[in-house]
């Protein structure tokens, strides 16, 4: 197994602290992992096996687990004495109404709590109530670039670039390193991976029923990644390609059910929504955002592979880079210029353009543009494929996307 730093770092952090440890995101990003390695930390600083506390509510071992009384007998069967237990619970969010007793161990018996979930209601609001100001929230990602390349054996002399280009082929699922490149098993790894999202962190867990209306969206927003959509939109686009029937919108308007079906697969973290800002009026604009992907190559294993819209793929990449680098991102609006992303730490900002290249000139200044007109002194920078000799315009840096990647 091959640490994930940033995130073991930030459980040895909260480690003994009195917060609940949550961790989240997709489906096979590589949270058991994560939690089996810090298990193994555990056990290597002298923590007795006994007072290791581990259940994962996927295998058919704890299917008895139904609900939150079933799960307070079973682990506290397992408290056999005073002392400190570490208590982990891999995808909790299956156990009906499992906040009442992780809250009752927390008063019942020594305990440090660390629990993974796939759908973000696992954060619902009986969950707050109940444990309001008493947990951190540790949001895991597929691979970055950087940590892909330790995931990947690549042929002597294969370039940085070309690294990069496998990676926005196939993406960062952890599970693709298994496979050295081979697309057929990389497609089937991927679709299964999909498919137990959809069924059970989307279509199960929000009782939708219309799975053709569903994977119908998932195509529409995974082939717009980076491109300003409202439900209302993507609603009439639907019906114009047969997916809402007359009946079906008098039933249900279009609108109201893709926003339904868009919240879902943004609480199995597959898309995340982004905001605009308005830079000028210093204000979130409620009419239209984008939605970015979790993984570029469920992208690409729905879509197909096709080299087309890169840039928008890479404007995807630098999306998850800056989550990853605890940087809030939103959309810029000025004028009627857009910036990619407005990138936001307390007292820090940043300013973003992504593109493929800045080779022509008019490519060049649409690019330049929205920065320039942007009134104050925060950075500013270009991504790109590029590599030139020239590093700025004007005070706005020019930087290698792939360099940037590879950077933190």
């Amino acid at each position: 197994m091959i640490p994930r730093d940033i995130y073991m770092n930030s459980l040895l952090t909260f480690k003994d602290k009195d917060v609940i440890k949550i961790v989240t995101g997709v489906r096979r990003c590589g949270k058991s992992t994560l939690l089996d390695m810090f298990a193994e930390k555990l056990s290597e600083s002298g923590i007795p096996s006994e007072n290791l506390i581990r259940l994962n509510f996927e295998s058919m071992r704890h299917e008895a687990v139904k609900d939150y009384r079933s799960l307070y007998r079973e682990v506290t069967g397992r408290v056999a004495g005073p002392g400190r237990y570490y208590v982990i619970l891999d995808e909790v969010q299956m156990v009906e109404g499992w906040a009442r007793a992780v809250n009752s161990f927390r008063v019942d018996f020594d305990a440090d709590i660390y629990i993974t979930g796939s759908n973000a209601y696992l954060l619902s609001s009986d969950f707050a109530t109940l444990l309001s100001g008493r947990y951190v929230e540790i949001k895991m990602l597929p691979l970055s670039f950087k940590e892909y390349l330790g995931f990947n054996a690549f042929e002597p002399g294969v370039s940085d670039e070309q690294k990069f280009e496998t990676y926005l082929k196939y993406g960062g699922m952890p599970v693709v390193s298994q496979f050295n490149f081979r697309q057929k098993d990389i497609n089937m790894a991927l679709e299964g991976i999909y498919s137990s999202v959809i069924l059970r962190d989307v279509a199960l867990r929000n009782k939708i029923t219309d799975q053709a209306l569903l994977r119908k969206l998932v195509l529409f927003l995974a082939d717009n990644v980076g491109n300003l959509t409202s439900p209302s939109r993507i609603g009439n686009v639907l019906a114009h390609e047969g997916e809402l029937t007359e009946d079906r919108k008098k039933k249900n308007p279009a609108g109201k059910t893709i926003s339904a079906y868009i919240e879902a697969l943004e609480k199995a973290y597959v898309f995340y929504g982004v905001n605009r800002y308005d830079l000028k009026g210093k204000q979130y604009l409620k009419t239209q955002n984008k939605h970015y992907i979790v993984d570029t190559g469920i992208r690409n294993m729905l879509l197909g592979y096709r080299d087309v819209d890169r840039g928008r793929i890479l404007e995807n990449v630098v999306y998850f880079e800056l989550l990853r680098r605890g940087y809030d991102a939103a959309i810029g609006k000025i004028g009627e210029k857009e910036v990619d992303f407005v990138a936001e730490k307390p007292e820090e900002k940043t300013y973003y353009q992504v593109t493929e290249t800045l080779a022509g000139e008019n490519t060049r200044e649409r690019e330049l543009a929205p920065l320039r007109d942007i009134p104050d002194s925060f950075e500013k920078i270009i991504l790109s494929m590029d590599r030139n000799f020239v590093t700025s315009y004007d005070g706005i840096k020019v930087i290698n996307v792939v360099d940037w990647l590879l950077s933190s």
